[in-house]
């Protein structure tokens, strides 16, 4: 299954690059997980920031920002199979949970609870 792993990436930053890496390393951290398992991991911000960097995008929460990386999510959402959905207070993550439960797609909000990843 192509599973969206959703949670913080810029919430509780305040833009800090940094902090936002920090966020995107937390989002990966299962990526493995899911791949050896037979899935196919996909992260929006792996799709969004070179998009937004490719359209000009220099700040984040700019106009650019905006256009960009929520619509990545709900693109991505139409091809994905599943949501893992990290913890942590993200309004983006909360809004792809909620696209995914009304199109039907199953949400997980553990990593064992994904087919095929049950804890060793």
């Amino acid at each position: 299954m192509l599973i969206l792993i959703a949670g913080p990436y810029r919430s509780g930053t305040g833009d800090d690059p940094q902090k936002m890496a920090e966020n995107l390393k937390r989002l990966e951290a299962p990526s493995y997980a899911l791949f050896k398992a037979g899935h196919v991991p996909m992260i929006g911000e792996w799709v969004a920031l070179p998009v937004w960097h490719a359209a000009g995008g220099e700040t984040i929460g700019d106009a650019l920002h905006e256009e960009i990386f929520y619509p990545v999510a709900h693109r991505l959402l139409e091809l994905c199979e599943g949501v893992l959905r990290l913890p942590g207070a993200s309004k983006g993550a909360d809004n792809d949970v909620r696209i995914a439960q009304a199109r039907g797609i199953p949400v997980w909000y553990r990593l064992e609870d994904v087919p095929g990843c049950a804890a060793a």
